[in-house]
Parts: structure tokens; sequence; C-alpha cells
């Protein structure tokens, strides 16, 4: 189960960071993150990261759970997809990561029960996060409850909207449905301004950011050859200990 599993108004506020290069996994650390998200392309919502990504994350001081997502696009993953996520649960368990971050849709929304179970068989003892495949789903009241039975300790989510701002009264409902038998987790526009909003809604103590600033353009010759993408960008230390410092000043 997880090492944080759950509502609970007065919990300690838990910063997760999300990294998709040993410097943001650096920079994280030191600034103060709680827990590590570990993918790799960030700027396309964030992909499974590589085996040696994994293995060096694995010695960090702090948990660190490996998003599994094969590729870009939907949550609608078939047997190719799922054989390959299976492989990656298997390295990130094999690394000693912490946990693993997942999600499966069928094609009329519902979550993919028969995919996370054959996932959450290969993590077994890991910590269970359910990834924002759970924005798409046809029914989130359903999708939350499919979570709290399949044994998920957290599910990431912006409550189905673009940030977690415009989805603030879902975010609500939803923790309160969510009554403590798993976390809701907010995460997309998570920063410094908007954390006390959201840390305010009951149950909510686990919030997901990237900390990130943009990053400076060394060769313009990256972009033009298709090797990096304008506004990039990376998490710093300070960004980390201002969101870790907002979220500490909260009264809960």
């Amino acid at each position: 189960m997880a090492e944080s599993d759950g509502g609970g108004d007065r919990r300690k506020p838990l910063l997760e960071v999300c990294v998709d290069d040993p410097a943001g996994l650096a920079a994280a650390i030191e600034g103060g993150a709680d827990r590590i998200e570990l993918c790799a392309a960030l700027s396309l919502g964030g992909l499974a990261p590589s085996q040696g990504f994994m293995a060096h994350a694995a010695r960090s001081p702090i948990p660190v759970h490996a998003l599994i997502r094969p590729r870009t696009g939907d949550f609608v993953f078939f047997a190719d997809d799922l054989r390959v996520m299976v492989d990656d649960v298997r390295a990130a368990r094999s690394a000693g990561l912490a946990g693993v971050v997942i999600g499966a849709l069928q094609l009329d929304g519902q979550i993919d029960v028969a995919a996370l179970e054959a996932l959450i068989a290969v993590a077994e003892g890991m910590d269970l996060t359910l990834n924002r495949a759970f924005d798409l789903a046809r029914d989130q009241e359903e999708a939350l409850e499919t979570a709290v039975r399949l044994g998920f300790s957290r599910i990431l989510t912006s409550g189905g909207a673009r940030t977690v701002v415009e989805g603030l009264p879902r975010l609500e409902r939803l923790a309160n449905r969510a009554a403590g038998r798993l976390s809701i987790m907010p995460g997309s526009g998570v920063r410094p301004e908007t954390a006390e909003a959201l840390l305010s809604l009951p149950g909510v103590f686990e919030l997901h950011a990237s900390c990130s600033a943009p990053m400076d353009a060394t060769d313009p010759r990256l972009s033009a050859f298709g090797f990096s993408q304008a506004g990039e960008r990376r998490t710093t230390v300070a960004a980390v200990r201002a969101m870790k410092e907002r979220m500490a000043a909260v009264r809960r």
C-alpha cells in the first residue's frame, strides 16, 4: 500500500515533482521534493523513462515512481502496447523504484480493468497511482470507485479540465467522494499561487507539479534539426523550494 494512502485534512502537505532528466531529478531533490514521478518527454505529457534513468533514480533519497506510458496520444492500449508496459513495470520494480503511475481506458471511455490488473500483477508490492487517463474517463465517479477497488493509493487529476484551477469544483467533489479511501492529487497548472486553494479542499494533501522554468536556448540548430522543442522547461531548485514554502505556509 502507499506511503501516503488517502485523505485526512491534517496530513502534512506532500509535493510530488515530475522530472524527465537527471538534472531535473537532482534539482527536485535539492529543492525539497517529497516524491518523484520519473518520466521522459514531459513536453508531450510524459512517457515511460528509460531503464538507465530508472536505475539512476533508484539511488535517490526519496521515493520515486515511474510513469508507465509507452507512447503519446490516447490511453487506449492494445496488446503490443500492453506488452511494452508490462516490461516497463518489471524494469521499474527491478530497479527498486517505490511505485508506478499507470492508466488505461477502453474505447468507450471506461477504465480498462483487464489492462490495469495485468500491470498491477507485475507491480506487486509497489505503490500505485492512477494517471491522468482518469481525466478522459467517461464517468469519473465510476472511475474513482474502480481505482479504489483495484487498490490504487491516489489519482493524479486536473478534475477533467485543462488546469487544476478550471477543475477546482470537480476536484472538490472527487475529494469528498474519495473520503480517505485514496488520495486525490491535483496536477496540471499547480503553482505556488494555487497551492492554498488546492490544499484547502477536504482530504487533499498531495500536489503534483513540474516546478520548472524555461530553459535557455544554447544552440539554434537543436530546434531547427528537431533535437529539441521551443519552450522546453526544466525543474529548478528555486521553483521547488518556492512551492514547498507556500505549501508549508498553508494552514490545515
